[in-house]
C-alpha cells in the first residue's frame, strides 16, 4: 500500500504521495553532493589542464563552492518565507544550472572558481528551502525521522558520485562532469515544478522587512536550544568537510591508493546512508537528542583511537577506512537530528530559521574544514587532530545548549510520532 500523509499534515494538493515527496526532497538536496563529490577524482586533471600551481590550491574547487552555499543560504529562506517555497526554489535551481554550464566552459582556473562560487550560491536554495518544505509538514522527532529517510536516500548520491565522475573521465574530459550535472539538475527542476505542491500556507507567509528579519534573528540567537544545536551542527559538519577536501590527497599521496579511490570513498561514505536509515527507524523510539549526543561521544572516542594508532606507527589503509566509516556513521546520527532539534520552535518563519541555520553551519564547516584541508602535510595527522577537536567542541556546545543535561527527551508527544 502506498504511504499517505497524516490528515493533519497533508499538502495543499493531494497529488504527491509520501514516498515521492521523500524521493523528490532527497533529489533536491542531492544536487549539492553531485556538485562536490564527482569532482574529487577529477581534481588532478583540472589542476593540470588549468595550470594550478600548488597541489593544495585545487581544494579551492570544493571550498569556494561551500563558501558560496553558505552565503546563498542566508538569502533564499527569507525569499521563500515571503513568496513561497516553489517559485524561489525553481528560480534558484535554474540559475544553478546556468552557473554549472559556466564552469563547463571556464577558460581559466580563476573563472572556474567564480562559476563554482555562483553555483554554490544558488545551490544554497536547495538545502534551505527543502528543509523549510519538510518543516512545513513535520516537526520534532517526526521531522527528524523524515529527514533521516531523506538523508539515507540522499547519501546514495555521494557514495556513487566519485564513481560517476571517474566514469565520465574514462570517456570524456573533466568538463563533461559539469555538463552532466547541468542535465541532471534540469531533470530534477522539471520534476519539482510539475509534481511538488506549494507547502507554505498563506497565513504563514512573512513580509520582507528589516523589522521581521531582525526579530527572527533575535529569536534564533536568544533561543538556547536553536543556536546551540546550529553551532554544534556546523562543528560536526567541519569533520565531513575536512574529509571531503582531504580524502583525495590522503588516498592518492599517503596510501598510494588512487586506483581504488571511488570504491574506497564509497565504502567510507556509504555508512552515512546506513546511519540515516537506522536513525529514521530509531529516532521515534529513542529520541533525536539521545541518538545525536551519543553519536558525538562515539565520534570523540573513535578519533582518540585513530590518534593512538597514528602515534604507535600502525596506521594503514584498512585501519583508516574502518575508522572513517565509523566516524561517518556518527555524522549521520547527528546531522538530521541536530537540524530537527534546532528547528523545533519554528512553525512560522521556518525559511528564515533554515536560512540562518544553513548559512551558519556552512560558514563554520567551510572555515574549519578548510583549515584541516590546507594543513595537509603528507600525513593523516592534521585530519585526525581536526576530528578530535571538532567532536570535543561540538559536545561542549551541546552541553551548553542543554544546560549540562544530556540524553533527555521532550515530553511533548506530538513531536515524536508520525504515521507512515
Amino acid at each position: 500500500m502506498a504511504h499517505q500523509y497524516p490528515a493533519a499534515m497533508a499538502p495543499t494538493r493531494p497529488d504527491i504521495r509520501f514516498r515521492e515527496f521523500v524521493l523528490l526532497c532527497a533529489a533536491l538536496m542531492a544536487m549539492n553532493a553531485l556538485s562536490i563529490d564527482p569532482m574529487l577524482p577529477a581534481l588532478p586533471a583540472i589542476a593540470q589542464d588549468l595550470r594550478v600551481p600548488h597541489p593544495n590550491d585545487r581544494q579551492l574547487i570544493i571550498s569556494i563552492y561551500f563558501l558560496g552555499t553558505g552565503i546563498g543560504s542566508l538569502l533564499f529562506g527569507v525569499l521563500s518565507d515571503r513568496f513561497g517555497r516553489k517559485p524561489v526554489l525553481g528560480g534558484a535551481t535554474a540559475l544553478f544550472i546556468a552557473a554549472s554550464i559556466a564552469c563547463a566552459i571556464a577558460p581559466s582556473f580563476s573563472m572556474l572558481l567564480v562559476g563554482r562560487g555562483l553555483a554554490g550560491f544558488f545551490a544554497g536554495a536547495s538545502r534551505v528551502i527543502t528543509v523549510s518544505i519538510i518543516r512545513d509538514r513535520f516537526h520534532g522527532d517526526a521531522m527528524a525521522r523524515v529527514m533521516s529517510l531523506i538523508f539515507s536516500i540522499f547519501m546514495i548520491i555521494p557514495v556513487l558520485a566519485p564513481s560517476f565522475g571517474q566514469a565520465i573521465l574514462w570517456v570524456a574530459p573533466w568538463r563533461w562532469i559539469f555538463w552532466a550535472l547541468s542535465i541532471l539538475a534540469l531533470m530534477v527542476l522539471l520534476w519539482m515544478m510539475i509534481r511538488l505542491p506549494e507547502t507554505l500556507s498563506v497565513e504563514n507567509r512573512m513580509p520582507i522587512s528589516a523589522r521581521s528579519i531582525v526579530a527572527s534573528v533575535v529569536t534564533i540567537l536568544t533561543t538556547r536550544q536553536t543556536i546551540g544545536y546550529m553551532l554544534a551542527s556546523g562543528v560536526v559538519m567541519s569533520g565531513m568537510i575536512g574529509f571531503i577536501v582531504s580524502i583525495q590527497q590522503i588516498l592518492f599521496d599517503v596510501f598510494d591508493a588512487g586506483h581504488i579511490f571511488p570504491l574506497a570513498f564509497a565504502a567510507m561514505a556509504g555508512t552515512m546512508g546506513l546511519g540515516g536509515l537506522a536513525n529514521s527507524r530509531l529516532v521515534s523510539l529513542v529520541g533525536a537528542r539521545r541518538l545525536s549526543q551519543g553519536a558525538v561521544i562515539l565520534m570523540i572516542a573513535l578519533s582518540l583511537i585513530h590518534l593512538g594508532i597514528i602515534f604507535s606507527g600502525h596506521e594503514s589503509l584498512v585501519s583508516f577506512m574502518i575508522l572513517q566509516a565509523l566516524t561517518m556513521l556518527c555524522v549521520a546520527f547527528t546531522s538530521s537530528n541536530f537540524s530537527s532539534i534546532s528547528m523545533e520552535p519554528f512553525s512560522k518563519g521556518a525559511g528564515m530559521a533554515s536560512s540562518f541555520q544553513a548559512c551558519l553551519t556552512t560558514a563554520i564547516a567551510s572555515f574549519l574544514g578548510s583549515i584541516v584541508g590546507r594543513a595537509f602535510d603528507g600525513t593523516v595527522m592534521p585530519f585526525a587532530l581536526g576530528l578530535f577537536g571538532f567532536g570535543t567542541l561540538a559536545l561542549a556546545i551541546v552541553l551548553w545548549a542543554e544546560r549540562g543535561r544530556l540524553f533527555t527527551r521532550p515530553h511533548n508527544e506530538d513531536l515524536r510520532e508520525i504515521e507512515f
